[in-house]
């Protein structure tokens, strides 16, 4: 019995060594002043260790200030575009438009990154607020926040794009004016009122200028309102290389609804069941007098040719 007992001794003094070396959990490490925890530690390092899988089930994860936002414009296709995106697994975003760096940007950072969603590590956080693109002081707030801010801009024809907004606007205001009186400041002399938002903002180039004081223009993405329509996943292609994700949202996640005339998702985010749009979007437009929509297109013409110079595409507006 003795013998036996000395027998198993000696085997599990190298084993149970081992098992204990590998099963229990490493002693806390006591940090010096100024070192920082061991937390982020792992989290600045790229080859920290990976997030459990609990951490998809749990709702854990960081609240990060987004890599990307969509900028604008209104009317151009923003949502669909958005609600295309977050089919992707590697992309969450933003429901409800933030509208920090333009209406809210005196509650600060802290309350902005309370606003986006958890992310694990390899997921881009993003968010979409229209607005930004046409406002003067969004350019430098966001390039205050980090200058490596990749920024998309979805496009449209302009005049189609302030017909868009004049219905919108008309589906909430049924009593104001017409179209055609509100696009000028004197219809005898067809001088353009330029500063009826509608129109303004398909001033493309002009806004753009802003932009590019703050942010190259090889970190902006220019998709078009127009092929989002026709080709969904070809634009889509695009704009997944550009966020550095693998192509995953392809030609099988959409089908084209000829009654609303755009396409649909097949499956939405968390959802089995195709998903289109809401009833706000794809609104009939009222009949505009051709001679006003005409001189809307020779005023923009200038304007949309040195935005394609600018921007290095042609988006055919002409």
């Amino acid at each position: 019995m003795f013998f036996l007992w000395l027998y198993m001794f000696y085997s599990c003094a190298g084993s149970c060594a081992g098992l204990t070396t590998r099963g229990s959990p490493a002693p806390p490490r006591i940090l010096t002043p100024g070192e920082g925890s061991i937390v982020e530690e792992q989290r600045a390092s790229p080859d920290g260790p990976s997030p459990p899988i609990s951490s998809f089930f749990n709702g854990s994860g960081t609240k990060r200030l987004p890599q990307a936002i969509i900028i604008g414009v209104k009317k151009g296709g923003t949502r669909a575009l958005l609600e295309f995106l977050r089919v992707h697994p590697d992309v969450r975003a933003v429901g409800a438009e933030p509208h920090f760096f333009d209406r809210n940007y005196e509650r600060g950072l802290a309350w902005y990154r309370d606003l986006m969603p958890r992310t694990l590590e390899g997921q881009i956080t993003m968010e979409k607020t229209p607005s930004y693109f046409v406002t003067k002081e969004a350019p430098a707030r966001i390039s205050s926040m980090s200058k490596g801010t990749k920024l998309i801009v979805v496009v449209r024809d302009p005049v189609t794009r302030a017909i868009s907004d004049y219905t919108q606007t008309l589906s909430k205001k049924p009593d104001i004016p017409t179209f055609e009186s509100l696009t000028f400041k004197n219809r005898t002399t067809g001088l353009i009122d330029t500063s009826w938002s509608a129109i303004q903002i398909g001033i493309y180039a002009k806004h753009l200028e802003n932009w590019l004081l703050y942010f190259p223009i090889g970190q902006i993405l220019f998709v078009s309102g127009e092929r989002l329509i026709s080709d969904p996943a070809g634009e889509l292609g695009r704009v997944q290389d550009f966020l550095g994700l693998k192509r995953i949202i392809t030609d099988k996640h959409f089908y084209f609804n000829k009654t609303k005339g755009f396409p649909c998702l097949k499956k939405a985010e968390g959802s089995s069941k195709p998903h289109c749009l809401g009833k706000t979007k794809g609104r009939t437009h009222p009949d505009i007098d051709q001679e006003v929509v005409q001189r809307l297109r020779d005023f923009y013409r200038p304007f949309n040719m040195k935005f394609y110079q600018m921007t290095g595409q042609d988006f055919g507006w002409d």
